[in-house]
């Protein structure tokens, strides 16, 4: 069966450029960022690896943990991190898993017959602490990944883990969300004391939570 959204994330042992690894035990109480790659010395993710470790300061303010894959091998990817660091100017500072057997990219359907028999898919997982898989993203090989993406969604995810909301269209951290339609009015207002705009009674708006302070009061609030 395929892996699905809410799906516990198949756990694995293997051996990355930092070491052996097993996956569940590697995640640990942060969340994770799983990617794949087709392959080692290609044009595309080589830049993509570069933003990751670029990134990687503003994946840690989330605790999450970033890590990559392909099909060679890990002195393969040691090579590769060299040229990495002198074409996009960062070193790589997380791990990259080699999978010449294809035994995790079997796990997370990474390798699409019909595009290859060989190569992993440009795939993109993001993992919750408690395994589940979160987020899944499929690219084409001819397009880069967005790593501002992946970031923004991570936000999202953080927060509606933890309150009683979602994110509307082209969200970014800081902007007003959406309380979830399940919460009554009534436990709205306890739980959203700055108040919300409805312009319609399902669509209710509020500042984001975590961001509100006792001096902010939604416009029109009910």
């Amino acid at each position: 069966m395929a892996l699905r959204l809410g799906d516990i994330a198949p756990d694995f042992k293997a051996d990355t450029t930092d070491g052996p690894i097993n996956f569940h035990e590697w995640i640990g109480d942060s969340w994770a960022v799983l990617f794949s790659h087709p392959k080692d010395f290609t044009p595309v993710c080589t830049t993509e690896l570069g933003e990751a470790a670029r990134l990687k300061p503003q994946f840690d303010e989330r605790n999450v943990k970033v890590i990559g894959l392909s099909v060679d091998q890990t002195d393969s990817h040691q090579r590769w991190a060299e040229d990495i660091r002198e074409t996009q100017g960062t070193a790589l500072n997380f791990p990259v898993i080699a999978d010449p057997d294809h035994k995790v990219a079997e796990l997370y359907d990474m390798i699409h017959p019909e595009i290859s028999d060989v190569f992993t898919v440009r795939s993109v997982f993001i993992i919750d602490p408690a395994k589940k898989v979160r987020l899944m993203i499929t690219y084409p090989a001819s397009c880069g990944r967005n790593f501002d993406e992946v970031l923004r969604v991570i936000d999202s995810l953080q927060l509606t883990s933890n309150f009683s909301v979602a994110t509307p269209v082209n969200w970014k951290d800081g902007d007003d969300v959406i309380i979830v339609p399940s919460l009554s009015d009534e436990d709205a207002k306890a739980k959203f004391p700055a108040g919300w705009k409805a312009p319609k009674p399902y669509l209710r708006i509020t500042p984001q939570p975590n961001k509100t302070t006792t001096d902010t009061v939604a416009k029109g609030a009910s």
